[in-house]
C-alpha cells in the first residue's frame, strides 16, 4: 500500500521531462527506435502493459498516462476477471475524458489484450509492440514477473516491495544486474524518491547540512488495514490472494509492504542499507480473516558505520499515529518528511510538491527516450530486504545480519502453485520457537 499523499498540484506544468532526483530530462532524443528493442527515443510511442488491475495498477495506468505524451495502454492482466473488468472501464474512461491525458493525445487500446489467470503476465509481457510493463500484483509474486519482464526485454515500472523472502530479493538483484546489461529502464513505486520536497531535503543531507549521520528514526503507525471476506466456491488460493494483504507469503507482512517507504528513506539518507538487526514484534488481533501477519514491529538497525536506526510499525487502531522519517547529525537534526533541517522548512515559501506518483513515471519515460535508462531496481531490493531482515528477526526473536537474510533459504512462495491446490494458513510465527531458516 503507498500512502496517498496531499501533494498540490501545483507544479503539473512541469511533468513533462524534468530534472528529478538525479534524472536528466528535457529535450529528448531524436533518433529512430530499433527494431525489438525496449529503447524508445524521441517522442517514440510508449506502449504500456499492467500486471495487476487492482486499486494500485489501476492508479498506475492514471499515471502513466499523464506523466508523458504519446503513451497507450494496450494490455492489462490479472488472476480475477472483475478486476480485469473493473480497470478496463476505469482505463478507457479516463482516456475519453480526462483533459490532461486528452491533451497529451494518450490511448487506451485493450481489444484482445485483457487477460486473466496465474499465467496473465506471460501474455500481458509477450504483446507484440509492448515496451513498458507496469507490475502492481500483490509483492510475493514480483520476482517471478520482474525476472519475466527483463528477459523478455521490457523496460519495467514495478511496485514496491519487490519481495517478500530472501530468495526473491537474490531473483530480483539477479534481474538488476541483467537490466544493465541489456540497458533498460527499472523504475520502482518508491516515490518519495521523485517528490520534489524529499528530493530537495535529501540533497541537503547529502550536502552535509546537519553533518555526520549519527542516527535516525522512522515509523509508520496507522489503524488495522483491511481485510476481505471469503466468496463461495473459492479456492484456497483464490481467497488468500483475494484477501492478499492478510498473508505473508504474498504480502510479507505489513513491515514488508508498506514500512518499506519508511526504510527506503533511511537507507536513502545513509547511501547504504543496515547490516544487522534486532527486532520484536507480535499479534493481538485474533480474527483469521486477517491471516498470519502481525500487528506490530520494533526494529534496532545497525549500519556498517555503527549508526543505529529505531523503526516502528503498526496497525493497531485508537492508537496514536505517525508515519514520518527524522535523522540526527553532528550538526543538527532533520524532519525528512516535513522538509525541515534544524528547524527550518526546506521549501520555499509559496513552492508546492509536485505529484510523485505521476513524476516517477515522467522521469523513467524521460529516461528512456534519452537513451540514458534509470534503474532503480536495486536500491528497492536493498530496502525491501532491510524490511524483510526485520520481519525474520521479530518472527524468530533472533539478531538478523544482511547476509543472512539475502541467503536465506526461506522461500514463501508455495510449490508448484495451481489455482484449486489446498493451501493451508501457515501458524502465526512465535518468537523463540519459530526457526531461523
Amino acid at each position: 500500500m503507498k500512502k496517498q499523499d496531499n501533494s498540490s498540484a501545483a507544479g503539473a506544468d512541469r511533468r513533462d521531462f524534468l530534472k528529478v532526483g538525479g534524472v536528466a530530462a528535457g529535450a529528448a532524443l531524436a533518433t529512430t527506435m530499433l527494431p525489438g528493442s525496449a529503447y524508445a527515443a524521441g517522442t517514440d510511442p510508449i506502449r504500456v502493459g499492467i500486471v495487476g488491475c487492482g486499486g494500485r495498477g489501476t492508479g498506475a495506468g492514471f499515471d502513466v498516462l499523464r506523466a508523458a505524451k504519446g503513451v497507450s495502454i494496450v494490455a492489462i492482466g490479472d488472476v480475477f476477471k472483475d478486476r480485469v473488468d473493473g480497470a478496463r472501464r476505469e482505463l478507457e474512461h479516463l482516456a475519453r475524458t480526462d483533459d490532461e491525458v486528452k491533451t497529451h493525445g494518450n490511448t487506451v487500446t485493450l481489444e484482445g489484450n485483457c487477460h486473466v489467470g496465474l499465467d496473465a503476465y506471460t501474455k500481458v509481457i509477450a504483446t507484440p509492440g509492448l515496451n513498458y510493463v507496469i507490475l502492481a500484483t500483490p509483492p510475493g509474486f514480483r520476482p517471478i514477473h520482474i525476472e519475466a519482464a527483463i528477459n523478455a526485454g521490457k523496460n519495467l515500472f514495478t511496485e514496491k516491495p519487490v519481495g517478500v523472502d530472501g530468495p526473491g530479493i537474490t531473483k530480483v538483484l539477479a534481474a538488476y544486474q541483467l537490466a544493465l546489461k541489456k540497458k533498460l529502464g527499472v523504475g520502482a513505486g518508491t516515490q518519495r524518491r521523485h517528490q520534489t520536497g524529499y528530493v530537495e531535503t535529501m540533497k541537503r543531507i547529502h550536502d552535509g547540512a546537519i553533518g555526520d549521520l549519527v542516527g535516525g528514526r522512522c515509523y509508520w503507525m496507522q489503524d488495522i488495514l483491511w481485510k476481505r471476506a471469503r466468496k463461495p466456491g473459492m479456492s484456497d488460493v483464490a481467497y488468500q490472494i483475494h484477501n492478499w494483504y492478510n498473508y505473508t507469503w504474498l504480502c510479507g507482512d505489513h513491515i514488508v509492504e508498506q514500512h518499506v517507504h519508511n526504510l527506503d528513506v533511511m537507507n536513502w539518507a545513509m547511501k547504504a542499507h543496515p547490516t544487522k538487526v534486532v527486532s520484536m514484534g507480535y499479534r493481538t488481533r485474533t480474527d483469521p480473516g486477517y491471516g498470519n501477519i502481525y500487528d506490530f514491529f520494533a526494529n534496532d538497525f545497525e549500519y556498517a558505520n555503527g549508526v543505529h536506526v529505531l523503526s516502528m510499525c503498526r496497525q493497531i487502531t485508537n492508537c496514536a499515529n505517525s508515519v514520518s522519517e527524522a535523522l540526527v547529525g553532528t550538526k543538527g537534526t532533520c524532519q525528512v518528511n516535513s522538509y525541515s533541517i534544524n528547524g527550518r522548512r526546506v521549501m520555499p515559501r509559496g513552492k508546492n510538491d509536485n505529484r510523485p506518483y505521476v513524476q516517477e513515471h515522467t522521469d523513467l519515460i524521460a529516461s528512456i527516450r534519452k537513451g540514458e535508462p534509470i534503474n532503480e531496481l536495486k536500491n528497492v531490493a536493498e530496502s525491501t530486504l532491510t524490511a524483510i531482515m526485520a520481519r525474520m528477526s521479530a518472527y524468530t526473536g533472533k539478531a538478523v545480519t544482511w547476509d543472512q537474510a539475502l541467503k536465506s533459504k526461506e522461500n514463501l512462495m508455495p510449490a508448484g502453485l495451481t489455482w484449486n491446490m489446498r493451501l493451508p494458513v501457515p501458524p502465526v510465527a512465535l518468537p523463540g520457537t519459530t526457526p531461523l531458516i
